[in-house]
């Protein structure tokens, strides 16, 4: 099987103030709503809406497109009958379309000043040393 994403729609919009920075403790929500799904010939198209929620609210992004799905005749048909009976979408279908909106969302959270909606490394924290050295000499 294969997927091909395209995105056709992003928006992101800034609710906090441009002087002012990001709280810390900064949660970002991904969701992705699969809307719904279309066979044509040999392929499946499956038109998607991706959110991105900043929490505290200090911003979201969307985005819309379609992605498109190329497998044989038995994937095709297990994939189309898994979405008629609510069942969830394929991991890869889920991973392609996640990978493609965060790469995208990155781009676009750099352009509105926002922190990008993926982990970033974290530095350990320094703890202050006792006031007792340890010893190691037994």
């Amino acid at each position: 099987m294969h997927v091909r994403v395209n995105i056709n729609y992003i928006s992101a919009e800034r609710f906090l103030e441009q002087d002012k920075f990001a709280p810390d403790g900064l949660h970002i929500a991904t969701n992705v709503n699969i809307v719904g799904l279309e066979q044509k010939e040999d392929k499946l198209v499956v038109p998607f809406v991706v959110t991105m929620s900043y929490n505290p609210s200090i911003a979201q992004i969307n985005l819309k497109g379609q992605a498109f799905i190329l497998g044989t005749q038995e994937e095709i048909k297990k994939i189309v009958d898994d979405h008629k009976n609510q069942n969830a979408p394929p991991q890869l279908l889920l991973q392609a379309i996640t990978g493609a909106a965060l790469t995208e969302a990155t781009v676009v959270s750099r352009s509105v000043n926002i922190p990008p909606p993926i982990p970033l490394p974290s530095l350990p924290t320094m703890q202050k040393p006792d006031k007792e050295r340890p010893s190691y000499v037994g």
